[in-house]
Order: structure tokens, then C-alpha cells, then sequence
């Protein structure tokens, strides 16, 4: 009964009923947390996760708005003879519902992984025919986020699965924030918003500016290339359903600059703010970049307004996201490999954005603008100069005088 079931909603069209619709109220703004998966693998246990939520209470992360701390792929064991899913025992000896009442207690949310077919990415079981059952026992352990992924979905239909998925998180009386790992193949921009409260753009990230790391059958992207593929995506997101480019890469290789642009892009674009490296052992470097509050508020705007590029030349890039109270976010992005001396007249130009209705007019309303990241003041008064670092940006936040 419960594959009939599933059968059906998979074949159904695109309008979802009342009953059917997603846990309401998460991720108002975009979802900020820390994921497993880009420093660590398979490579994972109990120990880790309990070690990364002390270090996010520890270094005032969970202060910055930080708050899920996610368990990805191969933390399975197997399934019972009445199909119910158990954690690898020697990975998780204490069970995932003793790792939730850690985390629980030091004010931080767990999320847990899945994907749609009979197995995940890294082989262990998915939930498919098992999707109430899974959502039940993740309920019952206390879970708060599922990441949901694509792989083995051969002869699914993406809508149907993750409405399915869906359906039974709510079905479970736990509102649970569902994160659709879905690769962007089956434009779920255009049908996701009533299921899941964000979904992946594109493919995996790669931690490099603007490169494609091919492996066979789909390539990992550089941060310039994941960029790119938001083109016209903007409308489709804001609170509680959110465009996402995939989990951070700062701190995994990259230059301070490249970070601080890949930190600065993501927050413009409202993708959600999911730390990807080891949290226990990063420079102060690193906790500088992924710390900055003034960056951050950027991307949790309660506007949830996406970025939009309105002036491209080539190598230079201007950005603007319009934010609450007639404020805006204003970026310079260099996509070049030497640092821009860069001049902006502020009074030969207005923004206008189409999707929000909002307009900045210098001319007529003088703006107070402050560098996200240095902190340095200045206004629209004057025109503005800048040096832009290669592989950089310059972020500032404006205020009506």
C-alpha cells in the first residue's frame, strides 16, 4: 500500500494540495550550519560531531546564527528484518538519538542524510519504499534537517520523489527543514518550493575560482562556475524556499581573497550558509571570514531578496540585493587575475530592480555605505574608490543617510 501510494504522488501533476505542503516556518532565512561531507567523506563518527557542536558554541559561531550541525552520507548501518534503519555501531555506537540530545543541549539543531533510491552516493541504504518509515525514525531521534539526495534515481520522477519525502516528514509531526540535493537536473526552481526549503542549483562545488573537475559521468564546479548558473533563477526563491549553490568551501584551499568572495557571493545570493571544513582545527584566518557578522547579515536579510547583476564588463561585475528598511547590498566582484583600481560615480547610475520594486536613485537620496569586511565608511555623495583584490570583491552595505 505504502508503494501504490508513492506510485501515485510521483505521476501526479504539479499542483500540490494543502495537505501535502512542507513543515512551515523553516528557513525563513537562509539555513546556516556546518555539513560533514566536504572535509570528511565517509570518514565520519560520533566523536566528530560531537566535537564540531562544541566548537561552534566555542568560537561564538552558534552566536554568529550558525545552528545545524549536519551528518552526511555513510552514517548508516543497516536495516532491521522490519525495515527500520539503525546507524553504523561502530561509527555510532550511542545511536543518533543520544547525538541529537548532545547537540540538542548546546542549543544547536542535527541534521541527518538521505537520498531517494534503494542506495546513497556512497552506497550505504537510501529510503526509497522506505520514506514514512525513515521520516518516523528520524522524528523519534530528535533529527531537525534532511539532506536528500539523487543519486541510484533511475526511473523517478524528481517531483514525485521529493513530494514523497516530503509528505512524510509532515506525516511525522516533526517539522524537519527538507534540503533537496537534487543537482538541479529536473529544475526544481520551478516546482520546489511548495516541497523542500531550498534545492540545489547545479552540481557539487570543487574548491577552486573558476575550474571543472570532471569525474566521468558530471563535473564538480569552481565557485565562478556555480555563479554563472544562477542566471535567471532569482525569482524562484525567498523565505522558506531558497536557491542553493551547494555547501562553503572556505577554509578547504583556496586563497583569503578567493574565501572572502566565495563567503561574499553565497551571502548576496541568499544560498544557505553551510560550513564544509573542520571547524576543530581552522586558523583564525578562516573563523574571521565565516564569523563576519556584517556578511552574514547580508545573506539573512528578512527581505529574501536574491542579488542581481546590473552591470557587467567582463572581468568586473556590480551586484546589488535589495534589503529590509530600503537598504541594499552592493558588491564590486573582480573575476580577473590582477587587483582593480576601481572608481564608481554613484550619481551616474541608478539601480532598479523589477522583482522587488525597489529603486536606488543617488541622485536624489544620498546613501551611507559601509565595507562589510573592512568597515570602512564613506557615502554616495562622493564617488567611490576602490581597490578590488584579483579574485576578489568589495562589499558594502548602504543605508539612506
Amino acid at each position: 500500500m505504502k508503494r501504490a501510494f508513492a506510485t501515485l504522488l510521483m505521476t501526479a501533476v504539479s499542483v500540490t494540495p494543502a495537505w501535502a505542503q512542507k513543515a512551515d516556518g523553516l528557513a525563513m532565512t537562509p539555513q546556516m550550519g556546518w555539513n560533514s561531507w566536504n572535509k570528511f567523506a565517509c570518514n565520519i563518527d560520533e566523536k566528530l560531531i560531537r566535537e564540531t557542536a562544541d566548537a561552534m558554541v566555542k568560537l561564538g559561531l552558534k552566536d554568529a546564527g550558525y545552528q545545524y550541525v549536519n551528518i552526511d552520507d555513510c552514517w548508516h548501518g543497516a536495516r532491521d528484518a522490519n525495515g527500520e534503519m539503525h546507524p553504523d555501531p561502530q561509527r555510532f555506537p550511542s545511536g543518533i538519538k543520544a547525538l541529537a540530545d548532545y547537540v540538542h543541549a548546546r542549543g544547536l539543531k542535527l541534521g541527518i542524510y538521505s537520498d531517494v533510491g534503494n542506495t546513497t552516493c556512497g552506497g550505504r541504504p537510501g529510503s526509497r519504499g522506505h520514506e514514512y518509515q525513515d521520516a518516523r525514525t528520524y522524528a523519534a531521534w530528535g533529527v531537525d534537517y534532511i539532506k536528500y539526495d539523487w543519486c541510484d534515481s533511475k526511473g523517478l520522477s524528481a517531483q514525485g520523489a521529493y513530494q514523497t519525502i516530503s509528505d512524510a516528514i509532515r506525516a511525522s509531526k516533526r517539522p524537519m527543514l527538507l534540503s533537496m540535493c537534487e543537482w538541479g537536473e529536473n529544475k526544481p526552481w520551478e516546482w520546489a518550493a511548495p516541497i523542500g526549503h531550498s534545492w540545489r542549483t547545479t552540481g557539487d562545488i570543487y574548491p577552486c575560482w573558476d575550474c571543472e573537475m570532471s569525474h566521468g559521468s558530471w563535473s564538480a564546479l569552481g565557485i565562478l562556475r556555480i555563479l554563472d548558473k544562477q542566471a535567471g533563477l532569482r525569482k524562484y526563491a525567498g523565505p522558506g524556499h531558497w536557491n542553493d549553490m551547494d555547501m562553503l568551501e572556505v577554509g578547504m584551499g583556496m586563497t583569503e581573497d578567493e574565501d572572502r568572495a566565495h563567503f561574499s557571493i553565497w551571502a548576496m545570493m541568499n544560498s544557505p550558509l553551510i560550513l564544509g571544513n573542520d571547524l576543530r582545527s581552522m586558523p583564525a584566518s578562516v573563523r574571521s571570514i565565516i564569523g563576519r557578522r556584517e556578511v552574514i547579515a547580508i545573506n539573512q536579510d528578512p527581505l529574501g531578496v536574491q542579488a542581481l547583476r546590473f552591470y557587467n564588463q567582463g572581468q568586473v561585475e556590480l551586484w546589488a540585493k535589495p534589503m529590509a528598511n530600503d537598504e541594499w547590498a552592493f558588491m564590486i566582484l573582480n573575476r580577473g587575475e590582477a587587483p582593480l583600481a576601481y572608481r564608481y560615480d554613484w550619481q551616474q547610475h541608478t539601480i532598479g530592480d523589477d522583482l522587488s520594486k525597489r529603486e536606488a536613485d543617488f541622485r536624489k537620496t544620498t546613501y551611507r555605505w559601509t565595507d562589510a569586511w573592512t568597515g570602512k565608511s564613506g557615502d554616495t555623495g562622493k564617488r567611490l574608490e576602490v581597490t578590488v583584490p584579483a579574485h576578489g570583491v568589495v562589499l558594502l552595505r548602504l543605508k539612506k543617510s
